[in-house]
C-alpha cells in the first residue's frame, strides 16, 4: 500500500512522460517547474523528486534500448512442479535425501542435526514437496518418507542449536504457515518502508547476528508483546550496526573455500526459512541457457570477462573495463552537480561503446576523450547489458522481494544471506560498484546525490534485466520503483553490514566441521584396529599434537614469511589479534614492518574450522576457548 502523496507523484510523473527528454540531441532537456536539484526539507517533496529521479532514468534506459535492437531476449519459461525444490535441495547440499541416492542419505546427517527448527522445517517441506512430485511422475527408485529422514533426530530428541526439538518442526511450521495469519498477505497490503531524509535523527542498534534470523522472526511472531505494525513503525528510524564480537567478526573471504561452501548452504537454507516464517513466497528463478558473446566488453558474461582480464592482470577479481570507468568518473571529481543522474548523449555513448570494443583491450583507447557523465552512463549500461543481471538470475527475485518483508531489520538479515549467495564474480562486482556509490554520497553536500537519490537513479540499471524480459505493467511500475529504490538504498549505506557472515551461521559450520571430525576419527580408530596398530601410541601422539612444548595459557603463533618465524605468546584476557601482528612486525626492519603492515594477517588453522582471518579487534583468548586446537599462523591473504 502506497501512500496518496507517492501515488499523485507517480499520476504527476505519467501526465508528463511524453517529451520529457530528448535522448538523441546533444544537449538534453527537461521541463519542469522547479530547479533540477533544489530539495525541499518536506518529505513530500523529497519523495517527489526523488522518485521523479527513477522515472527519468527508467525512460532513458528504454530509449537507450530502442537503439539497440539486436539483442536477444529470452522467455524464461516456468519450471514443472517439484523442480525448484529438487534443484534448491542441491544447492543446499541436501540432494541426497531425495533422488537416485535417496536409499543412503546419512551423509547429509551430520548437516541435519546442526540446523535450527525454523530451517528443519525448511528442509522438510522441500523434501515433502520434492518426493510427492517423485510419486506422481512413478519413479522407480525408492521415494523415502520425509518422516524417515529426520527420524533419527526426532525420535532420539535431540536438541537443535537454539534449544528446541526437531519433533516440534512440523507443529511450529504450521503455526506460521497459518492460513489465518496476517503476513500472508504482506504482499498486497503491506506498506512500503522509503528511505527517510537524510537528516531525519535516527537510533542506532545492533543487529543480532548470533541468532537465527528465522528464529529471531519466529519468536516474534508467535510472541505475547509481538508489536502491531504501524505508519510510526520504530524500526523505520533505527540505524543498524555491527555488534563487537570479542571472536572475531567473520567477513565474506576471510573463512576457506570449504568452508565458505556449507556457508552458502547455510545462507539458502536460513534465508528460506526466514521467507517461510514470514509468510511470503520465495521462487528462485532458474538459471538460463543462453547465447552469448565470448569476447568483448559490453554484453558479455562477467566470468567470461574476468577470463580475458586474468590473462592480462592476473588475480583480476573485478573487470578492467568495470574498473576504469569508475577511476574515468573519479578522475572528473566525485563534486560534479547530478553525478549519475544527468546522462551522455545517446549517440556519444553508442560511438564510446563500439571504440572501446575495439581498443580497449588494445590499449589505445583515448579516455581523455570520455566527458564525465559519458563514462557514468557507460558504467550504467554496462550493468544493464550484462546477459544475466547482476544479482543473479536465480536470486534477482529474491532482491525484489526483500521489500515485501515486514521491517528494516528483516529487510538487512535477508540482504545479508543473499550476498553471501551470489557468485563470486556477482558480489565482488556488486562490492566493488556500491563502495563507488557510497564515495558519490559522501559528496552529498556539493554533488546533491544524498543516498536516496543514488539509489533511485541506480535501481532500475540493477533491477530491470532485459535479457529476461522483465517488463512490468505501468502499475506495477511504481511500486517496483519504491520498493526496488529502498533496497537499493540498504545496499548501499549497510554494505558493509552485509558482507558479514552470521556468528550463528560460523558456529554451524563449526558444529559440522567437529562432528565430521569425529566420524573421521571413529574411522581411523577402526581402521587402526584392524591394521593391527597400536591404537594407544597413536591416540597419545594425536592428543599432545597441539600441546608439545606448550604450557597452559599459552598460544604458539607461526608466521613462516617474517624475520621472528614463532612465538610463544601468553593468553590474556585484553589480548587481541592486532597485538599479536604487532609483536611480530616490531622485528622486522623499518621499512620491511611499513611494508608487511597490511599486508599480513592472523589466521585460525585447524580444529573447528578450516580456515580463517581474524579481524584486528579479536580476542584470543576467548578464540582459543572456541577452538582450542587451532593453529596459529600470520600470513597474507590469498590473491
Amino acid at each position: 500500500m502506497v501512500t496518496v502523496v507517492t501515488k499523485l507523484v507517480y499520476l504527476l510523473h505519467l501526465s508528463r512522460r511524453c517529451g520529457q527528454y530528448t535522448m538523441n540531441q546533444e544537449t538534453t532537456t527537461k521541463v519542469t517547474e522547479k530547479p533540477l536539484f533544489d530539495r525541499s526539507s518536506s518529505q513530500d517533496s523529497l519523495d517527489e523528486m526523488s522518485m521523479e529521479d527513477y522515472f527519468t532514468e527508467l525512460e532513458h534506459i528504454k530509449k537507450s534500448r530502442e537503439n539497440r535492437q539486436d539483442q536477444e531476449v529470452v522467455v524464461v519459461k516456468e519450471p514443472d512442479e517439484g523442480e525448484l525444490e529438487e534443484q534448491w535441495l542441491k544447492e543446499a547440499g541436501l540432494s541426497n535425501l531425495v533422488g537416485e541416492s535417496a536409499g543412503d542419505p546419512q551423509e547429509s546427517m551430520v548437516f541435519l542435526a546442526t540446523l535450527t527448527r525454523t530451517q528443519a522445517a525448511a528442509v522438510q517441506k522441500r523434501v515433502e514437496t520434492v518426493s510427492q512430485t517423485l510419486r506422481k511422475k512413478n519413479k522407480q527408485h525408492q521415494i523415502p518418507d520425509v518422516r524417515d529422514i529426520f527420524a533419527q533426530q526426532t525420535e532420539s530428541k535431540e536438541n537443535v542449536p537454539d534449544g528446541t526439538e526437531l519433533q516440534s518442526v512440523r507443529t511450529n511450521e504450521n503455526k506460521y504457515r497459518g492460513k489465518d495469519d496476517q503476513t500472508s498477505n504482506l504482499v498486497g497490503e503491506k506498506e512500503l518502508i522509503v528511505p527517510r531524509p537524510e537528516d531525519t535523527p535516527a537510533c542506532e542498534t545492533d543487529i543480532n547476528l548470533e541468532v537465527s534470523f528465522a528464529e529471531q522472526a519466529f519468536n516474534q511472531e508467535n510472541s505475547k508483546d509481538k508489536i502491531q505494525k504501524s505508519k510510526g513503525d520504530d524500526t523505520s528510524l533505527l540505524n543498524y550496526r555491527l555488534p563487537k564480537d570479542k571472536t572475531g567478526t567473520t567477513r565474506i573471504g576471510d573463512l576457506a573455500p570449504q568452508d565458505m561452501k556449507k556457508v552458502c548452504h547455510l545462507a539458502l537454507i536460513e534465508l528460506t526459512a526466514l521467507y517461510d516464517v514470514l509468510g511470503i513466497e520465495l521462487k528462485q528463478q532458474k538459471a538460463v541457457k543462453m547465447k552469448t558473446k565470448d569476447s568483448g566488453l559490453f554484453g558479455v558474461p562477467l566470468t567470461v570477462l574476468l577470463e580475458q582480464d586474468q590473462r592480462k592482470v592476473p588475480g583480476t577479481r573485478v573487470p578492467l573495463i568495470f574498473q576504469k570507468l569508475i577511476s574515468r568518473i573519479e578522475d572528473g571529481g566525485l563534486e560534479t552537480e547530478g553525478l549519475l543522474r544527468v546522462p551522455g548523449a545517446a549517440i556519444r555513448i553508442k560511438n564510446l561503446c563500439q571504440e572501446l570494443e575495439a581498443k580497449f583491450y588494445e590499449g589505445t583507447f583515448n579516455w581523455e576523450s570520455v566527458k564525465q557523465h559519458d563514462a557514468a552512463s557507460l558504467l550504467k549500461l554496462f550493468i544493464r547489458e550484462l546477459p544475466q543481471p547482476l544479482l543473479s538470475v536465480e536470486y534477482l527475485k529474491a532482491f525484489q522481494a526483500v521489500q515485501n518483508l515486514p521491517s528494516r531489520k528483516q529487510q538487512l538479515q535477508a540482504l545479508n544471506l543473499l550476498v553471501i549467495l551470489l557468485p563470486d564474480a556477482n558480489r565482488d562486482t556488486l562490492k566493488g560498484l556500491l563502495e563507488f556509490l557510497q564515495r558519490v554520497v559522501d559528496n552529498k553536500e556539493k554533488n546533491k546525490m544524498t543516498v536516496m537519490n543514488v539509489a533511485m537513479v541506480m535501481a532500475p540499471n540493477l533491477f530491470m534485466c532485459h535479457a529476461l524480459g522483465l517488463k512490468p505493467s505501468e502499475q506495477r511500475e511504481f511500486v517496483m520503483a519504491a520498493g526496488t529504490a529502498n533496497v537499493m538504498h540498504l545496499l548501499i549505506k549497510y554494505q558493509k553490514l552485509l558482507w558479514t557472515i552470521p556468528k550463528f551461521i560460523v558456529n554451524q559450520v563449526r558444529k559440522q566441521n567437529t562432528e565430521n571430525h569425529k566420524k573421521d576419527k571413529k574411522a581411523m580408530k577402526k581402521l587402526l584396529k584392524k591394521m593391527a596398530y597400536d591404537r594407544e601410541k597413536y591416540e597419545k601422539q594425536e592428543k599432545n599434537t597441539n600441546d608439545a612444548d606448550v604450557p597452559q595459557g599459552v598460544i604458539r603463533v607461526h608466521a613462516p614469511h617474517l624475520s621472528k618465524v614463532s612465538m610463544a605468546i601468553q593468553l590474556t584476557e585484553e589480548l587481541k589479534a592486532s597485538d599479536v601482528l604487532a609483536r611480530f612486525l616490531s622485528q622486522e626492519s623499518g621499512v620491511a614492518q611499513t611494508l608487511k603492515k597490511g599486508e599480513v594477517f592472523l589466521y585460525e588453522i585447524g580444529g573447528n574450522i578450516g580456515e580463517r582471518c581474524l579481524d584486528e579487534d579479536t580476542y584470543m583468548k576467548d578464540l582459543y576457548q572456541l577452538n582450542p586446537n587451532a593453529e596459529w599462523v600470520i600470513k597474507s591473504r590469498p590473491s
